[in-house]
């Protein structure tokens, strides 16, 4: 257990954690890993993908950012507690490019989405040792004209 002097408050959990989510709006995937331990697990839960190490969780989260390269996440709310962090969010973007899901790709629909989630980030310091995204799939398709 930290000791109090090296203990992180809640503002500088929540400043690291949303440091991750602001790499990823920016698409700067160099800022990606100075956010992260090497060996991060990324648990998509909508997806039902698992990726454990950064470069996977990169590869993973550029499909995203091919299909949707405007893609950017808001926020509504933060939470932190213990060394989690909860956060409420809103994804904007434009379908551009072919969208990887595990069902098989879709093809650009030039469709802007707008999307709330949750992702719950648990960090080792000030760094996301793992990151749990909470997404709802049919209203992401529904935006998307896939799904009726």
């Amino acid at each position: 257990m930290p000791t109090p002097s090296t203990m992180l408050s809640p503002q500088q959990l929540i400043d690291a954690a949303k440091a991750l989510q602001f790499a990823y709006n920016d698409k700067d995937w160099a800022a990606v890993k100075t956010c992260v331990t090497p060996d991060i697990t990324y648990d998509e839960v909508a997806t039902h993908r698992k990726v454990q190490g950064i470069d996977r969780v990169i590869a993973l989260w550029q499909g995203w950012a091919s299909a949707l390269p405007d893609s950017r996440c808001t926020f509504q709310g933060v939470l932190a507690s213990g060394a989690s962090v909860v956060m409420e969010v809103t994804w904007h973007g434009t379908h551009r490019g072919v969208l990887q899901m595990p069902a098989g790709p879709v093809q650009p629909t030039g469709k802007r989405i707008e999307v709330r989630a949750c992702v719950i980030s648990e960090l080792d310091g000030e760094k996301v040792r793992t990151q749990r995204h909470y997404f709802d799939m049919a209203t992401l398709l529904q935006q998307l004209g896939v799904l009726g």
